[in-house]
């Protein structure tokens, strides 16, 4: 896989300040969304203002405050198909809790782990990471990795829910994130950035 790194913009969206991302490849001009868990306004008007051609959502997974925005964009939908049935149902996606009952499209394509998605000349590879939810993936973008509500700068994701494995998670982080080379960064779904070999250092759940 490409190591290059993508051009990537961050917006903080929602009540939970969530992470959206706009991943594009600048040689095609083509882009997706990572997580658009509300605020679509600035993130059309930063596709718009740097003419992104934009092909479709990836949520890494199925909770509210990721998928809020996802009926706005008007382009397919991925997510992990353990995770599917999040994208309709408040109860599973929180929002019936959390975020005034909100649902999504239904999704255009159910991801696996060890999917390849094309984005210009850009490959996404889809690592999936659950624990936080059953079907959290995480996106491998050239030197890049989102990591959903798996692994934060400092900490990692809750398990505390219904459907939650703490086992799952550590081992999805230690098996599958650690094994990337040090340098990754790691763009999460809440916080500031950080790299793999940042938080096999120092995240205090792996010490």
């Amino acid at each position: 896989m490409d190591t290059s790194p993508p051009d990537v913009k961050k917006f903080v969206v929602g009540p939970i300040e969530t992470n959206c991302y706009v991943v594009s490849d600048a040689a095609s001009g083509e882009a997706c969304l990572i997580d658009p868990g509300g605020d679509p306004g600035p993130i059309k008007d930063y596709l718009r203002r740097n003419n992104l051609d934009l092909k479709f959502i990836i949520n890494t997974h199925g909770h509210g405050d990721h998928i809020a925005a996802n009926g706005r964009f008007g382009v397919p939908i991925y997510i992990h198909r353990l995770d599917a049935e999040f994208l309709t149902d408040t109860k599973l996606n929180l929002s019936g809790v959390f975020l005034f009952g909100l649902t999504s499209p239904k999704a255009s394509r159910l991801l696996e782990d060890g999917d390849t998605i094309r984005l210009g000349g850009l490959e996404l590879g889809i690592l999936h990471t659950p624990g936080h939810t059953p079907g959290s993936v995480s996106v491998r973008a050239g030197g890049a990795v989102f990591t959903g509500d798996a692994l934060f700068a400092g900490s990692v994701g809750r398990t505390d829910f219904d459907y939650g494995d703490t086992d799952a998670l550590m081992k999805s982080i230690s098996v599958k994130l650690f094994s990337l080379k040090d340098d990754t960064k790691i763009y999460p779904g809440h916080g500031p950035e950080s790299t793999i070999g940042e938080e096999k250092r120092s995240n205090p759940f792996f010490r």
